[in-house]
């Protein structure tokens, strides 16, 4: 009798555990991550107090009116290029701050991502995954929200302003989704309780001794959630204050533009020095199917002012170190500029940037080819940008969350970190 065996037949403990754990009628539980160490790599990720700051440009910042220009080809534009702080790279004429802080930025020019339409581009360039029936894959924020945040901070740990991903916590539960505030970065008005304190206190006295004793004998995980949540909420009303920057727009405002766009930013600039974990800040228009350059002389330059001052402010608050600032969208734009003067959707070759914590500055990652059609050197797929934010942030690519039985790991299997971007 032989009592060796290959290791591939082996049945290892986890294994062993999972099987024992399902129950009779073949159900599972909702998510086997906080049982396989899943929380325990979130205490210790959330120790290193990193930061993530995402810029979303919503409908698909065009490449060709920002970081890979293609000056004197069919495809290149109307734009001039300009020299930049590193003296080795050039940018659009658009962007003249970002120019002068190139040295703080890693662009990647060689994204070759999967999804050409905006809902599945939205999905994938928030959770790294294309969608699907079988799993609610979790967004990025989510992500770094558990793994990155403080589960004790009366704040939210993922904030959202006027920005529009379409995917939430998925698998690892609502106690990760994003708080959202309105287009000027404020609270919403249901935050804010119209009844007097004492009033307001009887009435919570009363909610939590019937609730005590429902929990008591209803054990059901999707009301202990509504529990959590409802807590969530009322510790909210103590850092309020959090989300007041009035006083600070004020001092701020020409630094940063004077627009939404860059009360926006400052507010994240707010929220990260306060504590929050992930804040991702939304500007939309960039689906420029029509009056392609138009759109982007309207849209570009307000960027341009509110992402130097994100990033002068972090920096001289200290907060850069920690902070990683990414810009991206869900898609590029077409090398052929159509009949309307427009440039339609695009992910064969299109850029993303990547700048503070984390990261090497003054770096441009990878190579379109002279029309911008195709990737020449070194591309990014989806999956290898994701495992690379997330090993920028201290967090392991490979951790896995469960949906069901199913192992699911932050970046999709066989991604590979872009070691060289990383600092």
């Amino acid at each position: 009798m032989n009592f060796n065996c290959p290791r591939n037949e082996h049945l290892n403990r986890r294994s062993l555990l999972k099987s024992s754990l399902a129950t009779a009628s073949g159900a599972s539980l909702m998510n086997w991550g906080g049982l396989f160490g899943s929380d325990a790599h979130a205490a210790e990720a959330s120790k290193k107090n990193k930061h993530c700051i995402l810029i979303w440009l919503n409908g698909g910042c065009s490449q060709f009116e920002t970081f890979d220009m293609k000056i004197g080809r069919p495809t290149g534009g109307l734009f001039r290029d300009i020299s930049t702080n590193t003296g080795e790279s050039r940018v659009c004429e658009l962007m003249p701050n970002i120019a002068q802080r190139m040295d703080k930025l890693a662009v990647i020019r060689s994204m070759k991502t999967s999804q050409i339409d905006h809902s599945g581009g939205i999905y994938l360039m928030h959770t790294g995954y294309q969608a699907t029936a079988a799993v609610r894959f979790p967004e990025i924020g989510a992500i770094v929200a558990k793994y990155c945040g403080d589960a004790e901070s009366d704040l939210p740990n993922f904030v959202k302003i006027s920005s529009n991903g379409n995917a939430g916590a998925g698998i690892i539960g609502p106690r990760y989704s994003p708080f959202s505030l309105d287009k000027d970065g404020r609270l919403p008005t249901f935050s804010e309780s119209r009844l007097a304190p004492p009033i307001e206190a009887r009435r919570h006295g009363l909610r939590d001794f019937m609730e005590e004793r429902y929990a008591k004998s209803h054990k059901a995980e999707p009301a202990k959630m509504y529990r959590e949540s409802y807590a969530r909420a009322r510790r909210l009303q103590n850092v309020r204050q959090a989300f007041d920057v009035d006083s600070e727009w004020e001092k701020y405002r020409e630094k940063y533009g004077n627009s939404k766009l860059g009360r926006r930013l400052m507010t994240a600039r707010c929220l990260v020095e306060s504590g929050v974990s992930f804040v991702e800040v939304g500007q939309s228009g960039y689906d420029t199917h029509a009056d392609n350059f138009e759109g982007h002389k309207s849209l570009v330059p307000t960027m341009d002012i509110g992402w130097a001052a994100l990033l002068d402010d972090l920096g001289e608050r200290g907060l850069l170190q920690d902070t990683l600032v990414v810009w991206m969208g869900e898609i590029g734009r077409t090398p052929r500029i159509n009949n309307r003067s427009g440039r339609d959707h695009y992910v064969r070759s299109w850029s993303t940037a990547l700048a503070g914590g984390g990261v090497k500055g003054g770096l441009i990652y990878g190579e379109s080819d002279e029309d911008g059609i195709d990737v020449k050197d070194k591309p990014v797929t989806e999956g290898d940008f994701f495992g690379t934010v997330y090993t920028a942030l201290g967090i392991d690519p490979l951790e896995e969350n469960y949906a069901g039985v199913r192992p699911i790991p932050l970046a999709p299997f066989g991604h590979s970190v872009v070691e060289d971007i990383l600092a």
